[in-house]
């Protein structure tokens, strides 16, 4: 699959999400790693349901050990605000059910704080008609960066955790955020609809970045005082420096995703290679990267908050099945472990502690989310 341009690498999760409304991998890495195989909690104002499925498969491997899961039905995981507390996307049918377009009859997805130890939802932000989702706390867990969708592509916004005040990226000098992450505690960052990057300050300030006007960016990530970016005429990672302005190519064509380390001293970038993609990690200049992992198709891919620990999801498609398989790579000892098998896409996200990872998979069936314990 190509997921080269924006539209395919952000379209499909959105339309899994959809497809739960409305009801970024089996191979071999090539580090040949060791893999060993391995409820809807309760809202405060709502009936109790059935409690989270555990599964006990404790295994090691790498010096890793995978511990107890939990999965979750019918919510997605994207963030962690402390090892008790997960934001969640989940449908919201107090809203009543979307009165028009692709989506009518469906309910909307709204945001919530899942307290774990008791298993309630804590609502933070709804809205009538819309998809909330893709929800990630800024590091300072005072803003909330989220997209909302109904019809058209995707908007992007950020609320206030404090006051609920909440804008929009958008504006006339950018016309809206194709994409967005977090450059650091006050400031978003992402590829603009009117070409070129953008940045977006939690004091509402919304401006281009200077030097990157008039080109068509697919990925755009900010480390420190540096944008790494491709474009639609060029997928060799490419960099700015925001303080002198000079430009740089990095040289590794084929990059569709950057994922910053905690530090900020290394990334890790997703590249496309033929038949094949490879999971590559280096320093924040680009120079001798080293290959961790190649398979089919990769995705899923973050960092534990030690920087030890690197998920990714490894998937193969057979006779219309898709297999998906969802390792931890341990760099200590260039080795990996298993943690769990999907028939649809995946997404990671670490606790504080890094003592639990959270994935939710999305098929055509909805989403669903699952707690792994781990120990290293």
């Amino acid at each position: 699959m190509n997921t080269r341009t924006w539209k395919l690498a952000v379209v499909p999760a959105l339309l899994m999400t959809l497809a739960a409304c409305s009801s970024n991998q089996a191979s071999t890495p090539a580090v040949s790693p060791s893999p060993q195989p391995t409820a809807a909690p309760v809202e405060a104002s709502a009936q109790p349901t059935e409690g989270p499925k555990i599964t006990p498969a404790p295994t090691e491997a790498a010096g890793v050990t995978v511990g107890e899961s939990k999965q979750y039905e019918k919510i997605a995981i994207s963030d962690w605000k402390d090892d008790q507390t997960v934001v969640v996307s989940k449908q919201n049918d107090k809203l009543g059910p979307i009165s028009s377009g692709e989506l009518k009859g469906s309910y909307p997805q709204s945001l919530y704080f899942l307290h774990l130890d008791t298993g309630e939802y804590e609502l933070i932000t709804e809205k009538a008609n819309m998809m909330l989702g893709d929800a990630k706390l800024s590091a300072d867990q005072l803003f909330l960066l989220y997209s909302e969708f109904s019809l058209g592509d995707p908007a992007y916004n950020v609320m206030d955790l404090g006051s609920k005040k909440t804008f929009t990226i958008k504006g006339d000098s950018i016309a809206g955020a194709m994409g967005a992450d977090w450059a650091d505690k006050d400031t978003v960052v992402g590829p603009a609809y009117s070409g070129g990057a953008y940045t977006a300050t939690t004091s509402m300030k919304i401006a281009p970045v200077e030097g990157l006007g008039g080109e068509g960016l697919i990925v755009v990530r900010q480390i420190k005082d540096k944008i790494y970016y491709t474009s639609n005429s060029k997928d060799s990672l490419q960099m700015l420096d925001l303080k002198t302005k000079a430009k740089a190519d990095l040289n590794i064509p084929g990059t569709n995703s950057v994922i910053p380390s905690p530090d900020e001293e290394q990334m890790l970038i997703l590249q496309y290679k033929e038949n094949t993609q490879a999971l590559l990690l280096s320093g924040t200049d680009g120079k001798n990267p080293r290959t961790l992992v190649e398979g089919a198709e990769l995705g899923a891919v973050s960092w534990s908050p030690d920087q030890r620990l690197i998920t990714y999801s490894v998937t193969i498609e057979e006779k219309g099945t898709t297999n998906n398989t969802l390792y931890v790579y341990d760099l200590s000892s260039d080795k990996s472990v298993q943690i769990a098998e999907s028939n649809g896409t995946m997404t990671t996200s670490w606790s504080p502690s890094g003592k639990q990872l959270a994935y939710t998979e999305r098929d055509d069936s909805g989403s669903s989310s699952s707690i792994v314990q781990l120990k290293y």
